[in-house]
């Protein structure tokens, strides 16, 4: 038994210097610290990486920009006043508001319609596989099929075969956009690019309207060997002769139709009088038309529309719509990568919420509208933050697509900075640019990043 305590009662047991107590409290400290530890030990190398290729350069950027572009003299906030004052660097920013705005709108927008199709349609894999391929495709070479797609020969551009086709089928062109009297013949010039003649014409007469200027190579395989205007009827009338006043390979007497020469067929002609069409005709294959009695006195007149030039299509790369059509490419290649994070969102509804909104009798735009797109939101969020950080630094189709002609019209932040920097080897300003383009896109990263935290938060509750 243990001895007894000078009070009579059971002493207290002795403690050892270190108490198992003790020792349980520093345990999970000591492996707490050994975690964390080991945990900045494997973060060093990718902290050591991140500082040297992302917090060094901003760092140098930012210092830089201070310096003139010999990087010796302190011009402080000069390089950002000059970049401001630049008008190539304003339609920049003012390109890039545009890109930030339509781009990834339109890119979410339309990878949203295809997702929802796709679903409904047989061969909805091989379709999205069809519309994504193009993420395959490098942006260079994407810049450089589109800049054949926009091409403004429509036997060359893909885009304007498209357009002159739509065109040619509702207002068809002009087979003799060039033709033209001679000096001192019957006709003369009248507005708006028509021709009349120089005198009235008689009812029970002939006329002839010699032409030229039309390549012998380009008239329509429907005209035939011009013929001489036939004697006016009984009833009197007007006959008359249109046609190419040109041998080819020399000969034939002027304003006389000639066995080698072509009529204009489809020429339209008309009878004017005090401003007024009284009468019209279209020449035939060989050239010749007749008038009524009642032209007798009027003028004749080949309306401007017989020299319409022909369609030549859209101008796509021109100073107006050329970053419509860069952003159009981009359109093209982006697609495909919104449908495919929407699609898979879409896959992960509860089909029970869009059965029940049918059964309740929403239509099917109802349920689109008030129930897959709200559910959706999370994803089309992600889409379209990423679109808006990818456009702000958009380079390669800028750079490509454009001919040299519209490429101050097309210019983005991203363009001017390697313009400034390798170009025109003014480092100040380009790395002025460089802060600023970083600006523009930080607070869209932030944005990024607070939604992800609050869908955490979301998921946690």
């Amino acid at each position: 038994m243990p001895p007894a305590s000078p009070s009579g009662g059971v002493p207290a047991p002795r403690t050892s210097p270190e108490s198992p107590k003790t020792s349980r409290d520093k345990g999970p400290t000591s492996v707490t610290r050994t975690r964390r530890s080991l945990a900045v030990l494997f973060l060093l190398p990718a902290l050591v990486l991140l500082g040297a290729l992302v917090l060094y350069p901003i760092v140098w950027n930012v210092v830089r920009s201070l310096f003139d572009s010999s990087g010796d003299g302190f011009v402080g906030l000069g390089n950002y006043r000059e970049m401001f004052s630049d008008p190539n660097i304003r339609t920049a920013i003012k390109n890039n508001a545009i890109w930030l705005v339509v781009a990834p709108t339109v890119a979410t927008a339309l990878g949203l319609v295809l997702a929802v199709l796709t679903e409904r349609i047989k061969w909805g894999t091989a379709f999205k596989l069809l519309v994504f391929m193009p993420m395959a495709i490098s942006m260079l070479a994407s810049g450089i099929i589109f800049r054949l797609v926009y091409e403004q020969d429509p036997d060359r551009g893909v885009a304007n075969a498209v357009a002159v086709t739509v065109h040619d089928t509702f207002a068809e062109s002009s087979a003799f956009p060039k033709a033209h009297p001679r000096p001192r013949s019957a006709l003369e010039a009248a507005k708006g690019g028509a021709f009349l003649t120089r005198e009235p014409v008689r009812s029970g007469t002939t006329v002839l309207l010699p032409l030229v200027g039309v390549a012998p190579d380009v008239m329509p395989d429907s005209a035939r060997p011009a013929a001489a205007p036939a004697a006016p009827g009984k009833d009197g009338g007007i006959a008359g002769t249109v046609w190419q006043d040109f041998t080819k390979g020399g000969g034939g007497t002027l304003d006389k139709v000639d066995p080698k020469e072509l009529g204009y067929p489809g020429m339209r002609i008309e009878a004017v009088k005090d401003g007024e069409v009284v009468a019209s005709a279209k020449a035939g294959a060989d050239g010749r038309f007749t008038l009524p009695a009642k032209a007798d006195g009027a003028r004749l007149r080949l309306p401007a529309d017989n020299f319409r030039e022909p369609y030549g299509g859209i101008d796509w790369l021109g100073p107006s719509l050329v970053t419509w059509s860069v952003i159009g490419a981009y359109v093209w290649m982006w697609a495909g990568f919104a449908m495919v994070l929407i699609g898979a969102g879409l896959a992960g509804l509860p089909r029970e919420l869009l059965e029940a909104a049918r059964v309740d009798g929403a239509g099917e735009w109802q349920v689109f509208r008030r129930v897959t797109v709200p559910l959706l939101a999370p994803v089309l969020g992600v889409v379209l933050v990423t679109l808006m950080i990818n456009v702000l630094k958009i380079f390669d189709l800028v750079y490509v697509i454009p001919p040299g002609s519209a490429r101050d019209d097309a210019n983005v932040l991203a363009v001017e900075l390697y313009n400034t920097a390798f170009v025109d080897g003014d480092a100040g300003v380009a790395s002025a640019i460089s802060i600023f383009l970083f600006i523009l896109v930080v607070p869209v990263m932030l944005l990024n990043i607070r939604r992800l935290r609050r869908e955490r938060k979301e998921e946690r509750r």
